[in-house]
């Protein structure tokens, strides 16, 4: 594949919210995928990226272009790792787009990655959490409905997953149900520990946001 450089920089201001385009080195290589991150200025964001770039998580022959979502305050965070993309010149990244805007980064999406969520607070219990992040992922959810490919596949982190996630694909019903997935590693750790200590027959990941909840 030939290699190309491009140093072209481009910024956009959309309805008070900021987006950023950062073309780099990369291979002119013929497929190219568009992934979206979001909570992209978090930790786990921030080992998950490298990855992502390095070829780890979409093979190492596949181009990406990488859009990095975040809150408004956290831009200068974004700036800074588009930054660092840009010192490693990983050769499978075509772009890295940051912003705030989840209708322009979710933009033709071929995957996208929630991360990003309303942490749990002190006083807070599991429905508190629900109905902040419910509000994020219907938003959300209903911008995946409007730009993002209906072929994109979605995974959920952010907690609690398994109703974020549902409620991602009730607001973006162009997306098929089985392209939706979430992480419960959690909750199958705590499952296997039950089923070590005692003798249970069956056992289900309930959608319950109750302080009472176990798997």
């Amino acid at each position: 594949s030939e290699m190309c450089i491009r140093d072209r920089y481009q910024r956009r201001v959309h309805g008070g919210t900021r987006t950023e385009k950062y073309s780099i080195l990369f291979f002119n290589m013929e497929s190219v995928i568009r992934v979206c991150i979001t909570g992209a200025a978090g930790q786990i964001a921030y080992n998950l990226i490298p990855m992502v770039c390095g070829g780890e998580i979409f093979g190492t022959e596949q181009t990406i272009e990488l859009s990095l979502l975040d809150l408004p305050t956290m831009e200068d965070v974004l700036r800074g790792i588009a930054m660092e993309i840009e010192d490693g010149a990983y050769p499978l990244i075509k772009s890295v787009q940051i912003g705030s805007d989840p209708k322009e980064m979710f933009r033709d999406v071929d995957f996208a990655i929630f991360l990003g969520g309303s942490p749990r607070k002190p006083g807070m219990e599991r429905r508190d959490l629900l109905q902040v992040n419910g509000q994020i992922f219907e938003e959300q959810g209903k911008a995946l409905e409007e730009v993002a490919k209906p072929e994109a596949k979605i995974i959920v982190v952010a907690n609690p997953v398994n109703t974020n996630c549902l409620i991602l694909s009730m607001h973006a019903p162009k997306i098929p149900k089985e392209n939706f997935t979430c992480l419960t590693r959690l909750d199958f750790n705590r499952a296997r520990a039950q089923v070590f200590f005692a003798c249970i027959e069956f056992i289900s990941i309930d959608c319950a946001q109750d302080r009472s909840e176990c798997p």
